[in-house]
C-alpha cells in the first residue's frame, strides 16, 4: 500500500508490526513475521536508515516506530510536488497544442490514419479525450472496432460524456449485440436504430470526427484507413448529417426484465410522459417517480430526455416552465 512513496513490502510489513507492538527486537519481528533472524534485522537496519524507526532506549535492542505523519510526511509532499509539476507540464502541452492547431495549414485540418490498429486506437484516444458528448453512427460491420472493447468507454461515461449512438438495423442481429445494447443502456447512453446509416462516423465535443476512407474500386486486400477530421466546417456537416439519421431513428430502451426494445416515437407526450411530468412537478425524485409508475430508473430518466429533446431545451426547469405553457400539466 506504501510502495507508492518509496517503501518496500517487506519494510511496511515490519513498520506495521512495530505499529501494533510498540516496541520489538529483531527476534520479536522474525517470530512475528517468520522471517529469518538475519533478515529481520536488516529491514530494521533499513528502516532506522530512513528514519521510519529508531531504538528503544528503555529496552536493549528493540526498536519503536517514528510516528506515520513524521516518517511519510516527507514523502508525501515530494509525489505531491512531482504529481504538480507532471499535472503542469501536461497543461503547458496542452496550450502549446492548442496553438499549433490553432495555426495548422489547411492540409494539417485533415489526418489520415491507416491500420486497424491505428484507427482503434484513435478512436480511444476520442473517447478518453472528450469532455461532453460524443456522437456516433454505427454500422453493421465492426471492422475495425472490436464488440468487447469497453473501457474507453466506461471511462468516458463514468465521467459524465454523454453518447448519443444510431445503430444500423442489421446490427441488432448479431448474437452479441442485445448484450452490448444493454451494457451501453445501462451507462444511460441515448441508442436509437434505423434501417440503414450512411457511413460510420464518431464526432467527439463536436470538434473532432473519425470516419471510413472508402477504399478504391478493386482494391481487394487493402488496409483500413479512416480520416480524423478537425475543420469546424466539415465537422459541423457531418454533425448535421447525424442530426438527420437521429431524427428518423427509433429509441431503444431496456426493459426492466434487461432485454432491449425499441419504443415508439410520437409527436407529443403519451399519458405516462403526462403522469411523469406532473409527479415530478411536485417535487418527487426520479427514483420516487419511477416507484410510483412502476417503471425503471433509467426508463424514467430517458422519457424526461425524450420530452427535453421533443421541446428542444436542455434543462428540467425549462422543462417545467414549457410543459405548463402547452398545458400538458395544470397548476
Amino acid at each position: 500500500m506504501l510502495r507508492s512513496i518509496g517503501l518496500p513490502q517487506d519494510e511496511e510489513r515490519v513498520y506495521r508490526l512495530l505499529v501494533r507492538l510498540g516496541s520489538a527486537t529483531a527476534l520479536e519481528v522474525a517470530r512475528n513475521l517468520g522471517l529469518d533472524v538475519t533478515e529481520a534485522g536488516r529491514l530494521l537496519a533499513a528502516l532506522e536508515n530512513g528514519s521510519m524507526v529508531s531504538r528503544d532506549a528503555g529496552r536493549s535492542g528493540a526498536y519503536v516506530v517514528a510516528p506515520p505523519q513524521l516518517a511519510f510526511g516527507p514523502a508525501l509532499a515530494a509525489g505531491r510536488h512531482a504529481l504538480e509539476q507532471a499535472e503542469s507540464a501536461v497543461a503547458a502541452l496542452g496550450e502549446e497544442y492548442r496553438r499549433g492547431m490553432a495555426g495548422q495549414e489547411r492540409a494539417g485540418l485533415l489526418e489520415v490514419v491507416t491500420g486497424a490498429d491505428a484507427i482503434r486506437h484513435r478512436f480511444e484516444q476520442m473517447q478518453y479525450g472528450a469532455q461532453h458528448e460524443l456522437h456516433a453512427l454505427v454500422t453493421a460491420d465492426p471492422a475495425v472496432v472490436r464488440e468487447d472493447e469497453h473501457e474507453a468507454e466506461e471511462h468516458a461515461t463514468g465521467r459524465g460524456v454523454r453518447y448519443q449512438v444510431v445503430l444500423e438495423q442489421a446490427a441488432l442481429e448479431r448474437p452479441s449485440t442485445a448484450a452490448e445494447l444493454s451494457l451501453a443502456l445501462g451507462r444511460t447512453q441515448l441508442v436509437r436504430v434505423v434501417e440503414r446509416v450512411p457511413c460510420k462516423l464518431v464526432v467527439a465535443d463536436r470538434s473532432t470526427a473519425l470516419m471510413p476512407l472508402l477504399p478504391r474500386d478493386g482494391a481487394v486486400g487493402a488496409e483500413p484507413t479512416s480520416v480524423v477530421v478537425h475543420a469546424a466546417g466539415v465537422v459541423d456537416a457531418l454533425l448535421t448529417l447525424f442530426d438527420a439519421v437521429w431524427n428518423s431513428a427509433r429509441p431503444l430502451l431496456l426493459s426492466a426484465s434487461g432485454e432491449v426494445e425499441a419504443e415508439p416515437q410520437t409527436e407529443g407526450p403519451d399519458e405516462t410522459d403526462l403522469l411523469l411530468l406532473s409527479l415530478m412537478l411536485t417535487g418527487l425524485t426520479d427514483r420516487a417517480v419511477a416507484a410510483r409508475l412502476g417503471l425503471g430508473l433509467r426508463t424514467v430518466q430517458r422519457r424526461v430526455q425524450r420530452l427535453m429533446e421533443i421541446a428542444e431545451i436542455s434543462t428540467r426547469m425549462q422543462l417545467g416552465w414549457y410543459a405548463f405553457e402547452r398545458g400538458w400539466v395544470r397548476r
